[in-house]
């Protein structure tokens, strides 16, 4: 019998609730063994809606030594589960060396909801001063794009990536929020708020919510060992 991934309203398993809501708001947890010897650990989340309460928890499924070597660039699959410990949502970041001078080994992920079934993909696109991102559906067509700052990295202020449609009309945003001046210098756990239309499909919010963990993972997490990373330039 062929297996079903959409429930009634043609919402895929799980993604019910995102129909709800318009923000998302994206916590990532504080590990002590991290924070004490500078270890990297697989990262955890918390994945909370705009009153604090959580409707998702994620976490990394990396081995020690991808986390150790490779850093921020590392290849990872990210289980993404509901309060009834299902996996609604699966990323899946092949590896990719990070530069910024050559087109080339640009960062991608993809997006399954539920695990097996591809909904979308987020592709970088190669820009010399500025992240720029594309977000594509399940027959990869391109549906919205993201735009960074120029500066990725700001020191006592939130941090925000523009989400804009095909026209170029501003329609949301991911900021990375500032979380106070010993979390960040002690810790990589960092706090994202994620804004959308109400009204846009539920699979686009979802790749929204993976676009977030791959701008995590590429501009603010510090993992790895500093003196041996997978990429030339990052």
């Amino acid at each position: 019998m062929e297996m079903s991934y959409m429930n009634p309203t043609g919402v895929p398993q799980g993604l019910e609730y995102l129909q709800q809501i318009d923000q998302i708001l994206v916590h990532q947890k504080i590990e002590l063994l991290e924070a004490i010897i500078g270890f990297e650990t697989n990262n955890q989340y918390e994945i909370k809606n705009s009153m604090g309460q959580m409707i998702f928890k994620a976490k990394e499924n990396t081995h020690c030594c991808t986390r150790y070597f490779c850093g921020s660039n590392r290849k990872f699959e990210l289980e993404i589960k509901d309060h009834t410990d299902q996996e609604v949502i699966h990323l899946s970041r092949p590896f990719r060396c990070q530069t910024c001078c050559f087109p080339c080994c640009l960062q991608e992920l993809e997006v399954q909801a539920p695990p097996g079934n591809t909904i979308g993909y987020i592709k970088q696109d190669w820009h010399i001063i500025r992240p720029m991102f594309s977000l594509y559906d399940m027959t990869k067509t391109k549906v919205m794009s993201i735009k960074g700052p120029v500066c990725a990295i700001q020191c006592c202020g939130d941090v925000e990536f523009n989400v804009m449609d095909n026209d170029g009309r501003e329609i949301g945003k991911i900021s990375k929020q500032w979380t106070g001046m010993i979390q960040e210098w002690l810790t990589d756990a960092d706090h994202f708020g994620i804004n959308f239309p109400m009204d846009i499909d539920v699979r686009m919010k979802a790749i929204l919510l993976g676009a977030c963990f791959l701008i995590d993972f590429m501009f603010f997490e510090r993992g790895g060992n500093s003196s041996q990373r997978c990429s030339v330039f990052g």
